[in-house]
């Protein structure tokens, strides 16, 4: 089955290799087209990119539309890639609205933690949950990020804690994938996300390398893994040790580093040349470029110092210093963002950003931390890529972060079929 669009508005393209750092984020030139192109997609791959006027007199207006081949104008909206969310915790049950007050009441997270709240209130939450209820929460988030234009996440599991119960969220994980018109995904082991309350962190890093970590590559869905590396969770050595079995195993590396203070996550990060070092948020500029010497992309989690009333990295710093970075939803019980726009929107309305920069990190920067499934090239539009992009309703691609409180898309084509919002 064909599908060709014609009467694209400006497209933001985003086209090329690797990912884009510093100046390069911001190249209008490079990165985007004016108005009058077409596109022509075939069995979910970006076929050609032409004018649309020869695209028209090739295989006719909407009229012209058969059996085999779908003609579809789309009357001069602006077009930008499918949405890339490289940092999301899908999967988990229960509310954690109630840490609203005591945050505004003074309480840091990690006293709220050692109170009972935080990521063991959610573990019990998650605990007590059904596979269904886990699958039918996991359905509407996707959706939910669908509407928001993402087509593709990188899913961590993480609130399971025991080897059966993080088995089974990677399990539910895989079960959603496996539905073709929800956002493609990657498996993310996140079994070091915290200590289970019945356990020392000792006994429970012992568990996670001598029981957890087999299972889950016995059990073949996740192919990374990830570490909640700041002080308070698991240490440098810690992570370095499960890294590093992790590794052995054939799972890429992720870590969560440096959400609080400057725990030394950055330099390990550097060290071992993990994909992405996502929060990031005190990491130091001597430790970035560390980071960006290994080939370390910093994953940049605006949500999570929006939502904790904390203040943000200077991103345009990133910029100014040439370094490689992404940005994600952190979608969680403490950040409950599923809207990549809402993210740009912080960057561009908060911390002037360039729109175009904004985008980069929300689509081409962290398909290259995240790779499509199928092997493709995606979080751009390209001739042989994914063929998922997002239709605005306006003729200004710049309008993608500009209604933070609602879907800046009227339609969002996911592996080559145009779904209208």
């Amino acid at each position: 089955m064909r599908t060709v669009l014609l009467d694209l508005g400006p497209l933001a393209h985003l086209s090329g290799d690797g990912p884009l750092c510093g100046s390069e984020m911001t190249n209008y030139e490079l990165l985007t087209m004016p108005a009058g192109k077409g596109i022509v997609v075939i069995d979910g791959v970006i076929e050609s990119i032409e004018e649309s006027s020869e695209l028209m007199e090739e295989y006719g207006g909407v009229e012209a539309s058969t059996e085999h081949v779908t003609v579809v104008s789309l009357g001069g909206d602006a077009v930008v890639p499918g949405l890339v969310d490289g940092h999301n915790h899908l999967l988990w049950a229960g509310d954690r609205s109630n840490e609203i007050s005591m945050k505004q009441n003074g309480m840091s997270y990690q006293a709220i933690a050692a109170n009972g709240g935080g990521i063991q209130h959610t573990v019990r939450q998650t605990a007590s949950a059904s596979r269904d209820a886990l699958v039918e929460l996991g359905y509407q988030r996707m959706r939910a990020a669908l509407l928001n234009g993402t087509t593709h996440m990188e899913t961590k599991s993480g609130y399971g804690l025991t080897t059966e119960r993080e088995l089974l969220l990677l399990d539910v994980a895989d079960h959603l994938q496996s539905i073709n018109h929800l956002p493609s995904m990657e498996l993310t082991w996140l079994g070091a996300h915290d200590t289970p309350m019945n356990l020392t962190r000792p006994e429970y890093v012992e568990e996670v390398l001598s029981q957890q970590l087999p299972a889950v590559l016995d059990q073949g869905l996740a192919t990374a893994a990830d570490v909640f590396c700041e002080p308070g969770w698991f240490t440098v050595e810690e992570s370095e040790d499960i890294l590093r079995s992790a590794k052995s195993g054939g799972l890429r590396q992720r870590m969560h580093i440096d959400e609080f203070v400057d725990g030394g996550g950055g330099e390990l990060a550097a060290e071992l040349g993990v994909v992405t070092a996502d929060h990031a948020h005190h990491t130091s500029v001597e430790t970035r470029m560390k980071m960006q010497a290994a080939g370390v992309n910093t994953g940049f989690l605006p949500g999570t110092p929006y939502t904790m009333g904390e203040p943000w990295p200077s991103f345009n710093q990133a910029i100014e210093d040439n370094f490689c970075w992404s940005v994600a939803t952190d979608f969680n019980p403490n950040c409950n963002i599923l809207s990549l726009p809402f993210i740009g929107s912080l960057l561009v309305h908060r911390n002037k950003v360039d729109p175009l920069a904004a985008l980069v990190a929300s689509s081409r920067n962290p398909s290259e931390t995240s790779p499509h499934p199928d092997g493709l090239v995606h979080g751009r539009i390209q001739v042989g890529a994914a063929a998922n992009l997002n239709v605005l309703n306006g003729n200004q691609w710049q309008s993608w972060c500009n209604s933070p409180g609602t879907t800046p898309f009227r339609a969002t084509m996911l592996n080559g079929k145009l779904n209208h919002h």
